[in-house]
Order: structure tokens, then sequence, then C-alpha cells
């Protein structure tokens, strides 16, 4: 029997005094985004000492914790995140939520899908694909700018004002431009290699995600790639590693199935036009890789979906 965990969301803080509660809905590990009036974004203040379990969710989560720690637990990798401190956790991770005795922090809750539809927005797609553990030593020329930000953002969301959607749409715009630049700039980006080497590989592999983005369903092969942005394919796997922090092979096979996760909720394609549509060579790779990377065949996940949004 499939189990389903509600928890109270304490959204006890707003500007104007309103208290809007909701419930996290997680079944199959999955968890539906309530998200208020039909907008993209979800925010609330969290004073639980509840523990999630693993799940995942489609929106991408940004914690702030306001008085003692919260325990985030991505993979097996446990992430104790501090007052003062930010930690985004990507969207489709499956992630733990460990909090302490007491304590409070605000959970916000974002659908970019109509933010990846940007142009180079799929250059920062690559830095979202990993958990960030925004720290005031580590970020500290953006620190102050980003953290200010999800204040702003925060503050508009429950103001509750005739523009708030397009204030936040245009906040998170700047806060993903502030977190793009700080990691294209770190030290980490293609090492020992000069400024003006490490700049003209960063357009060269901005300009190859969105080529990629754009032409993912054509047979994209490693040599062909790297021929056509004058690389030998080893210096080029090597690069792309660096850049994307995933082979070229898994970096494409990811992007295709974030397409095919789209398509299965259409119900009038059948499984190998969702294959073919995303770019995928043939229905048993497909099944083999969608399963690989979600736990769940293509036909399983499209079931366990259309349930839950019932």
């Amino acid at each position: 029997m499939n189990k389903t965990v509600h928890a109270l969301a304490n959204e006890d803080f707003n500007a104007s005094n309103r208290d809007y509660r909701g419930i996290r809905h997680i079944q199959n590990q999955q968890e539906v985004v309530d998200y208020y009036r039909n907008s993209s974004v979800r925010i609330w203040l969290n004073k639980e000492n509840t523990h999630y379990p693993a799940h995942w969710h489609t929106a991408i989560e940004v914690i702030v914790p306001c008085e003692n720690h919260y325990d985030v637990i991505i993979g097996k990798e446990l992430h104790r995140v501090m007052p003062g401190e930010v930690l985004i956790i990507p969207s489709g991770e499956l992630h733990e939520l460990v909090a302490p005795a007491s304590g409070s922090r605000f959970i916000y809750l974002f659908d970019l899908s109509a933010l990846s539809k940007l142009p180079s927005f799929q250059s920062l797609q690559i830095y979202l694909a990993q958990p960030i553990h925004i720290t005031p030593s580590v970020f500290l020329p953006v620190y102050h700018t980003l953290y200010d930000k999800l204040i702003q953002i925060r503050n508009e969301y429950f103001e509750h004002r005739e523009f708030t959607g397009l204030s936040i749409f245009s906040l998170l715009i700047d806060f993903f431009v502030q977190l793009g630049y700080h990691q294209l700039d770190s030290q980490s980006l293609f090492p020992n290699t000069s400024d003006s080497k490490r700049s003209e590989y960063a357009l060269k592999f901005q300009s190859l995600l969105t080529y990629i983005d754009e032409n993912y369903m054509l047979p994209l092969t490693l040599e062909n790639i790297a021929e056509s942005i004058g690389f030998s394919k080893y210096h080029f796997s090597r690069l792309f590693k660096q850049y994307t922090g995933y082979t070229f092979c898994d970096y494409i096979t990811l992007r295709r199935i974030k397409v095919a996760e789209e398509l299965l909720a259409q119900p009038n394609l059948s499984i190998s036009q969702v294959a073919s549509l995303s770019g995928f060579s043939s229905i048993s790779t497909f099944n083999r890789l969608f399963k690989q990377y979600k736990e769940y065949s293509p036909s399983e996940y499209r079931n366990k979906k259309s349930h839950i949004m019932r």
C-alpha cells in the first residue's frame, strides 16, 4: 500500500498577519508541491522537529535556517545548514530532512519551468544540478547579495501585492545570474588556465549547452561535438567534466530524461514515441537508462505520476 506523509507546513510568518497554512504531500517518495494561488512559488516558516524521509520533487528547494541548524541528507552526504547559511537542493534530487528538537527555518520551493525557457538559462542548470551550500566565507563576494535577494523574495511573497509574481520572477533571475557569475569566476573552473582562456572556454561551453538544449533529439556524439568546437575528444571530455560536473554521455542522457519526464505526462504519447522525441536511439535503451536514473521504468513513472495528480 502506498504511504502518504502529511505534515503541517507552519506558514505563520507574513507581513500582513495572515496565517496561510499548508500540507506537504509525499507519496511514493515524490512530493507534490501545493503552490500558493496557482503561482510557481511556495514559502513558509517551518518550526517543526519532524524528520521527512527520503523524497524528491520537481521544484528546486532553498533552505534558510533562522534559529538552530537544519540537517539535509542528499545521497549519502550530510549537509548541516546553520543560521545565516543557505542550501539549494536540486530539482529531482532524493533527500531527507532532519530537524533539531527546536528551531525554525524558511523553506522556499520554486518551479523553474518558466525560467528554463529563457536564453542562456541552460548554462545555469549545470550549477543547479548539484547541491549548493552558500556560506559567508565560501561565497564572500556575492553572499550578501544572494541572501538579500532571498529576503526580498520572501517579503514580496507575503505582501501579496498586485505585481508580486512579476517581482519575484525578476528577483529570481537576478539571484541566479549572481550565483552563476560567482560559480563561473570560481578558481575551481578550468584550473591551471589563464583568465583569458577560462573566459574563452566558458563562452564556448555556454554556447554548446544552448545547442544541446535545442538539439538533444539528434544523435549527438562526443567526437562530432568536440570537433565542432575545435577540441580533441580527450581535451573536450576533460573540460566538459570540469565545466558541468558530468561526463558528456551522462549530461546528454540526463537532458533527454528531463524531456522524457515532461512528455510522459502526455497520455496521448506512447512510450516509444516519448523515447524517440526525447532523443533515445531505441526503446530498450530508453527503458534501461530511465530506470537507472529515476528508479522507475517509464511506464511505472507515468502511472505513478498520473495517480498522484488525480
